[in-house]
Parts: C-alpha cells; structure tokens; sequence
C-alpha cells in the first residue's frame, strides 16, 4: 500500500471552481482508493492505494475530476514520504517568523528547466530559498500599508503554471504536526 497526497490547483479560491471536499472525497474512493482524507477547502487529498504509477493515478483522477465537477484541476501528486522527506528537511530553518511571514511551498509537476536556484524581489519581501527537482520553498513578507508580491506571478513565469503552491502549515498538518 502506497500513500499519496494529491495536490489539487485552482479550486476553492475566491469562490470559483466550487468544489465541496466530502464530494472530492466520495470521487477518490469511487476510484478505489482506501483511507481517504481530505485536509481544508483548498483542494488537499490523502488515500492509500495498492497499485499503479502516479501518472495512471493522476490521468485517472483528472479524468474523473473533470467528469463529475465539469472543469478540469491539474493535480500534483507526492507521495506521504515525499512529504515527510520535504518536513524533515526543514527548508525554512533560520528564518524568522512572524505574524506577516508566510512560508509556501510550491509543487512541480515537471522537473523544471529554469535555471533559478533563488530569487530576492527588489523590495526583498518574496524571497526563493531553494528550488529542487520536486519544489520550490519561499518566503512571502506582507508588508504593512503596501502591496504584497504577487509570488504566483513570479513563479509561473520562472517555472510555468503546472505548479500549485501550499502554505507550509498545511504541509505540516498532512504529517499531522
């Protein structure tokens, strides 16, 4: 039994692409996979399964997504050890937190080809710590009484739109931190 984390992009912001997390979960076990969970409203899954490769997995629950909601989510895939490997690795160590630190993590579907390892905004509130094969892991100040980076801009220009990004809390609540 493998256990994974679907990562789904784009649903349940700002009140678009609806999609109610205890249907997502009937939808996951429709397709046979055990022990599924679902964490938040923005679109986080976890299951067991006992065969096949991510990629069947992904087309196969794409597919359905967008057979029983009518639109499409790209989905990112990892599985529960790839989490608790990314966890243990503590990407964001030594960096300060405050009540306007945000620590994000954003999923690759594709090993990038960028060539960005890291990245400082000119008003140095976005900040790129580390970029691998798998992720990148950033930092977002919020500054008082200014405008905050637009980091999904940033990303998607550097490393495409088949990423999703995760606050770092939520990364830890799927280890049950």
């Amino acid at each position: 039994m493998t256990s994974y984390v679907a990562f789904l992009r784009g649903i349940n912001v700002g009140g678009n692409k609806k999609v109610p997390m205890a249907d997502l979960k009937k939808l996951l076990e429709s397709l046979g996979h055990k022990n599924v969970r679902t964490l938040l409203a923005s679109g986080n899954a976890i299951f067991d399964v006992s065969s096949g490769t991510a990629a069947t997995l992904k087309k196969d629950i794409e597919s359905a997504f967008t057979k029983k909601f009518g639109f499409s989510s790209h989905i990112i895939l990892r599985t529960i050890d790839d989490i608790a490997a990314l966890v243990h690795s503590n990407p964001f160590r030594g960096i300060p937190v405050t009540k306007d630190t945000r620590l994000y993590v954003t999923f690759f579907t594709d090993k990038p080809t960028s060539k960005l390892k890291t990245y400082t905004s000119p008003d140095g509130n976005f900040r790129i710590l580390r970029v691998s094969e798998f992720e990148l892991c950033s930092v977002l100040t919020v500054a008082p009484n200014s405008r905050s980076v637009d980091l999904m801009a940033i990303v998607e220009k550097e490393f495409g739109k088949n990423v999703t990004t995760r606050n770092w809390n939520t990364i830890e609540k799927i280890l049950g931190k």
